[in-house]
């Protein structure tokens, strides 16, 4: 064997080397945690801020390796096949074609690939340094090669989209909490997706109901008001004048109470409304996400929603809002689920007036919350008619019916929930 042979088998090994760094880099850089990388760049990682402008253009990223990986590997295979005819003659052209497949598939393929992909942020952040200025190399190469792609797509009516869609990054968000929200973590799972729905919800769909709103008249005598306001289980209170539907003030209990105690004159002299707070109303198609940023920049607890028309709908909290991420929250005057009753049968007696999303969050129920906004409106919606006492019916799996109405308006139902789906009412 001659010193040319050496050469040339030196050479191969360092072509092969080169073939395991695309290799790698290849795996780790799409391998890595888009998240992990980010927060140490934040961090003033600047490999990772490397690794992150790499992925910024991933065509050009993918192009380059692709193409420098293809050229190593040909290189290589064409140098041992030379050398290895030189050495046994024809024979030499097979023994380079097997020996270069394996060579090439487990030390420039498998085994740096598998190194990245369990180690895929370690991997791209080392070689980050150096894959860089090699892609800026070999950008007017892949430049050339992506219009020619993107020519090729265009006659197949195809379009490359090189970023991914507003809606794409939720649903890869939403995946990755799936993936990652197991065991341990299931609730703060549940956590993160609500915190995204807050986006496709709007406050009409979560707000109490002027029906079932606690409100005073404003025009009681001042001892009666304040009898009302503390027997009633909540903080703040609206205050209507003339009709319900004029909501003239907030009441908050405890300034109310403060300033009937620091009254020394005539209790019919003293003024509820005085302690009352101007209302606030928010229109009922707005986002919850929205509400709750609001809600903090005007630091408000409570909202009076309204429709388009200006007429009064319901009210909302920052308690509402709240519980849409992390759930009910009960204190000592609340019941688990106001409205709904547990019978021994395992049915429920529902009030028309609650709501569906509430009942599905409850329970853990699939009733479709698009078609209506009530248990009651829902029924009414599917049976496409205002049942009487005593009707019966079955939509979505569930058993309804009807025992009693009051005029237009089903005011209790008995809801029969598949077995599967029927959990016990928390107490």
């Amino acid at each position: 064997m001659d010193t040319g042979f050496w050469i040339a088998l030196g050479a191969v090994a360092a072509l092969v080397l080169c073939s395991a760094f695309f290799s790698a880099s290849e795996t780790a850089v799409t391998a890595a945690s888009r998240a992990r990388l980010h927060r140490l760049a934040n961090q003033g990682n600047k490999r990772a801020r490397m690794v992150e402008r790499l992925r910024e253009e991933q065509d050009r990223l993918i192009g380059g390796i692709l193409f420098g990986n293809n050229l190593v590997n040909i290189a290589a295979s064409a140098l041992a096949t030379g050398a290895l005819v030189a050495l046994v003659g024809e024979a030499g052209v097979v023994y380079a074609a097997a020996g270069m497949t394996v060579v090439v598939v487990l030390f420039g393929e498998v085994l740096p690939k598998t190194y990245a992909i369990h180690r895929p942020v370690r991997t791209s952040l080392a070689l980050a340094p150096v894959l860089r200025p090699v892609i800026a190399v070999l950008t007017p190469v892949t430049k050339t090669m992506q219009a020619i792609v993107a020519a090729i797509l265009r006659t197949g009516g195809v379009r490359a989209v090189p970023r991914l869609s507003a809606a794409s990054l939720e649903e890869e968000l939403r995946g990755s909490i799936d993936l990652h929200g197991q065991g341990k973590v299931g609730e703060s799972r549940r956590m993160l997706h609500s915190v995204l729905d807050l986006a496709d919800y709007e406050v009409g769909d979560i707000m109490t109901h002027r029906k079932a709103m606690a409100m005073i008249d404003a025009g009681e005598p001042a001892p009666a008001v304040v009898e009302k306001a503390l027997a009633s289980p909540f903080t703040r209170i609206p205050l209507w004048r003339e009709k319900p539907d004029n909501i003239v003030g907030i009441l908050n209990t405890k300034s109310l109470l403060r300033g009937f105690l620091a009254h020394t004159g005539d209790h019919a002299t003293f003024d509820p409304a005085a302690f009352a707070t101007p209302p606030w109303f928010v229109p009922d198609t707005t986002k919850l996400i929205d509400q709750l940023r609001v809600f903090r920049d005007r630091r408000e607890h409570m909202a009076m929603v309204v429709d388009e028309y200006g007429t009064l709908m319901g009210l909302i909290t920052l308690e509402d809002v709240v519980e849409e991420i992390v759930g009910d929250i009960f204190d000592e005057h609340e019941t688990a689920l106001p409205g709904v009753r547990r019978e021994p049968d395992g049915s429920y007696v529902v009030r028309g007036t609650v709501t569906v999303r509430e009942l599905n969050r409850q329970f853990n129920w699939r009733l479709p919350e698009e078609e209506a906004a009530t248990i009651a409106g829902l029924v009414i919606r599917e049976a496409r008619i205002i049942p009487e006492p005593g009707q019966r019916f079955t939509f979505h799996g569930f058993g309804f019916e009807i025992l009693r109405r009051q005029r237009n308006q089903l005011t209790s139902l008995r809801v029969t929930a598949p077995a599967a789906t029927a959990p016990e009412l928390a107490a």
